[in-house]
């Protein structure tokens, strides 16, 4: 098989899809790797590594799609590379079609094979090839908020820790998976007042077992969650429902609650929010104010930290890739139920349950297919 390594052209996007390691373990089972020149530049990575990893160097986007039976990506294709997509290639991505309704009809009217990263998982049901980046993702969003805290930066001037005398900032968190515990992590280090919020009881009997009397738990509903935000300095978003828009928790009514100041980092910006006031926003303009609240939408926030991302990202994308590579999608889908767990489109249907129903599409199940 001929895999393409475009560079990525999101705002502000440096990680790359495969490392050096990944091209070997491709070219060392027979298959040819395309990379676009400079490609992993942002990510520390130079061509020469990848040439002596086995690869070979294009000189452009256009050459790495065109020739390629699988590109290998990290973010969804933006509308400049909706041009590339055709029938018969396999896009392995990160994809977040939910809301993104012109990049689902751009996959399904090319008949674009897409696998995302974000719906495969594993044994136990949960979603390996997202892991990684969330926990990225919640690391950062603390340390964003605690940024964006600072009178110069839009905020209302809070040191997230405190000092002697002058009691910490608030930090309310929704959502107590990967994203929520790695927050919770930064929170807690930085001697914030945490709070974190969500539906299931067992989550929070886990969560208060490993952080005991450093965190406020609370059970998820309108009032708990009106209550909690209007007394925090910074909201963490961190809801998912897997492959399927985020319910929106926070209304804008509640940030009429807020201070002024306070600031909202919603990492679930890229299922479409659990903010109502929610927008993606780039790296390049990464805030704007609602009711007077500080909101962060930039939706590749690991994009900052591309060399952490990349190796963290491709530790567990690789195999899959290799998988795809050797056995074809086809073959590789039948036999490995998480994988094709994975494909959100296919021979133009939409076979991803969640992503039909939230675009009010026609949905197609994979089995009928293969």
């Amino acid at each position: 098989m001929i895999i393409g390594l475009p560079k990525e052209v999101k705002d502000n996007e440096s990680r790359v899809g495969l490392t050096p390691a990944g091209v070997k373990a491709l070219t060392h089972a027979g298959h040819t790797v395309l990379i676009q020149q400079s490609a992993g530049d942002g990510s520390g990575i130079t061509d020469s590594e990848y040439v002596a990893a086995g690869g070979a160097l294009v000189d452009s986007a256009e050459e790495a799609w065109a020739r390629a039976d699988m590109v290998v990506k990290v973010k969804e294709p933006v509308a400049a590379e909706y041009g590339f997509l055709r029938d018969n290639l396999l896009l392995f991505t990160y994809l977040h079609l939910a809301p993104a309704r012109e990049l689902t009809k751009a996959l399904l009217d090319s008949g674009t094979t897409g696998v995302a990263y974000e719906t495969i998982t594993n044994d136990r049901g949960h979603l390996p090839l997202l892991t990684p980046m969330s926990e990225v993702a919640g690391r950062m969003s603390v340390q964003i908020g605690a940024y964006y805290l600072e009178k110069v930066n839009g905020g209302r001037g809070v040191l997230l820790g405190g000092v002697p005398g002058v009691d910490p900032a608030k930090v309310t968190i929704i959502g107590g998976g990967v994203v929520g515990t790695n927050a919770c992590k930064m929170a807690v280090g930085l001697g914030a007042d945490v709070t974190i919020i969500d539906r299931d009881l067992d989550r929070l009997r886990y969560l208060d077992d490993i952080f005991g009397s450093r965190i406020k738990t609370v059970a998820s509903n309108s009032y708990t969650i009106g209550e909690a935000v209007a007394q925090s300095d910074l909201v963490v978003g961190g809801v998912l429902v897997p492959g399927a828009a985020a319910p929106k928790l926070v209304t804008r009514e509640m940030l009429k609650d807020m201070n002024r100041g306070s600031v909202i980092v919603d990492v679930a910006v890229d299922q479409g929010g659990c903010i109502e006031t929610t927008k993606p926003t780039t790296h390049s303009q990464p805030t704007y104010f609602v009711e007077n609240v500080l909101h962060y939408g930039v939706t590749n926030m690991p994009g900052a930290v591309p060399r952490t991302s990349t190796f963290a990202l491709t530790n567990v994308t690789t195999p899959f890739a290799v998988t795809l590579a050797n056995r074809g999608v086809e073959a590789a889908i039948k036999r490995d139920p998480h994988l094709r767990r994975g494909v959100n489109t296919y021979k133009g249907k939409c076979v991803y349950e969640a992503v039909a129903l939230d675009q009010g599409i026609e949905y197609t199940p994979i089995d009928s297919l293969i």
